[in-house]
Parts: structure tokens; sequence; C-alpha cells
């Protein structure tokens, strides 16, 4: 960051204690070094990842729910009679006094609870894998080069969820679309009519948008923490890393809309086989729509994903936080600091 860089590297770093080297050079990013870890330091990263990872999950899937069942219904192809029904019902049922806040649940939060159950191991998989990967590769990389490290270890955190987050993606937009009524009938039905591997359409797109995403948005959080830390000498409160998280998120979301309308294609499409390919989505979507149509639902996207990174974020670092004050007193202070 700007202000970070005006200032003396040396005494910022030195009332960190973040660097423990005897000669500082000018950083390209800003980093931070990495003590040896043993093999218990490793694996209580992993778990205290996991815990974090799943609880900031199901905390950000249980608020932003609403807002992802209408971007998926602006994306998928038959917008107008979905939107068009959609909006009525809302309109309609909230104003009437009894019955209409159960309607609009049903509605909005179609297949939530069948989504929470793959979400949660999801996250926790996620942040349990990305979180001792970032530390090894710290380790391993110059400390002008953190940035790639941030970067690679968000593509492979994300990498070892997609195992898990595709067919709950896949469930829950042909939920959030009509197709199905619950969760357990989606998945019966979906594994019936298309195989197994029906749970993984559009997994080639997943990967495609959800790989760089991940690997952009914690860059960007884990880079823009660690910037504002050598700014403002001290660490970082609950509403900064939220505030941090919701910058992350917004730019990184608003940059990936076009690969999630092309995921979102592929995956709520079921038998019918509209598209071939990922090649063949983009092509039929800008012939028969226009290219303003990759850009569908980019509105509720960028809020979603704007106001999940805060939440996310926010409950992450809360959750790490609350974990390394439990570990064993025996334990270097100094390692619950790193990042």
């Amino acid at each position: 960051m700007g202000r970070g860089e005006a200032m003396p590297t040396v005494s910022l770093q030195d009332s960190f204690k973040i660097n423990n080297s005897q000669g500082e050079r000018k950083k390209l990013f800003a980093s931070v070094s990495i003590r040896n870890e043993d093999p218990l330091n490793t694996m209580r990263t992993f778990f205290e990842g996991l815990i974090a990872g799943g609880t900031a999950g199901v905390v950000v899937e249980t608020a932003l729910y609403p807002i992802d069942t209408i971007k998926t219904r602006l994306q998928a192809s038959y917008i107008h009679r979905i939107l068009v029904l959609s909006i009525f019902s809302i309109l309609i049922f909230t104003m009437a006094a009894r019955g209409g806040g159960q309607i609009v649940w049903k509605g909005l939060y179609s297949g939530l609870a069948g989504n929470i159950a793959g979400v949660l191991p999801a996250s926790a998989i996620f942040v349990g894998v990305y979180e001792p990967t970032k530390k090894a590769l710290l380790k391993s990389f110059p400390d002008n080069l953190s940035a790639f490290a941030h970067l690679i270890a968000g593509a492979v955190g994300g990498a070892a969820s997609s195992l898990v987050r595709v067919p709950t993606e896949v469930v829950k937009q042909r939920m959030q679309t009509g197709q199905f009524a619950s969760a357990p009938n989606a998945v019966r039905l979906i594994v019936s009519k298309e195989g197994f591997k029906g749970l993984y359409a559009g997994y080639g797109s997943f990967l495609l948008r959800d790989l760089p995403f991940d690997a952009i948005q914690f860059c960007i959080y884990e880079q823009l923490r660690i910037g504002y830390k050598l700014a403002a000498k001290r660490d970082l409160n609950d509403p900064e890393n939220a505030l941090i998280g919701a910058f992350a998120g917004v730019l990184t979301g608003a940059v990936t809309t076009p690969l999630d309308v092309i995921k979102t294609r592929l995956m709520v499409q079921g038998s019918a086989n509209q598209y071939k390919g990922i090649f063949d989505c983009v092509q039929t979507i800008v012939r028969d729509e226009g290219p303003q149509a990759l850009l569908k639902g980019i509105g509720p996207r960028v809020l979603w994903i704007g106001i999940g990174g805060s939440i996310f974020f926010g409950v992450l670092e809360k959750t790490k936080s609350v974990l390394a004050q439990r570990r064993p007193n025996i334990e270097n202070p100094e390692s619950s600091k790193q990042d």
C-alpha cells in the first residue's frame, strides 16, 4: 500500500517483529517471515483452519443465501419468466397478513439446509488446506514474492474443496431455479437421470471461475492486511478485517462475473445439454444474447460477495484469534501473530 511504502521499512518491521534477518532490503510486496514449524504446529494450523473456515462459511451462507438465489435466477437463461414470477411472489405474499414469510422463505431460501451441509465441509477443507499451505510457501518463497505464495495457496485450497463444493453448487442452483423441491430429491434424480457425473456438471467451468477467484481474493486480502499492519504499527481489529474482506470480495467478484455466468449456465442445464462445453457456452451466449449477457447478475454478485467477504473474513479472523488464545502456554506467543 502507498502509505506503507512511504515509511521506513526497517522501523516498521522492527516495531512488529516480523522479520529477524540482519539485512533489510526493499520489498516489492508486503511480506512476513514465517518461523520454522514442527509437525504439531502444522496439524494445529490445519485443524484450526477447519474450524474457522467451517464457521465462517456457514455464517455467510445463512446470512446471504437470498441474494445468491436472486443472482442465480438473473443468470439463468429463462430469466424473464422466473424473475417476474419471483418478484410478484415476493411482493404479494410479503404483504399478506399470514403465510407470506413462509412462502418467501421457500422461494429465496430454497435448498439452504442442503447447501449448508455442503458449505460446511467445503469451507472447512478450503481454509484447513490454505493455512498450512500458505505458511509452507511463505517459508520457501523470497520475501518479495509473498503475494505469489498467497495466490498459489488460494488455488490449492480451492482445488481441494472443489470435490465437495461442486456437487453442493449443482444441487443448490438446480433448486434455486425451481427444478427440485429438496436436496435429497435433487441428488437422487440427478444421479438417476445423468449419472454420478451429473453432480459434477460444469466442474471445468467451476474451476475456471473459483480457482482464480480464490487465489485473487485471498491474495488481495492478505496483502492489504499486511500492508495495513505495517502502516498502522498494530494488529487489526475486527471491523478493519471485515472492511478489507469486503473490498477484496467486491473487486474479485466483479472481475470474475463472466466466469460465474458460464458456470451457472452449465450447471443448471441438466440433461438438456444446451451447451457442449465452456467455449460453446460462451459463443452461444454472445451470439444469442450479446456480450453484455456475460455480466448478468453482476449487481447481486458484487453485493453478495462484498458483504460475504466482510462477514467471512471477519468471522474467520475472530475464530482464528479465539482458537489461538486456547493454544498451550508453552507455544511461542509470537507464532499466533504470524499470517
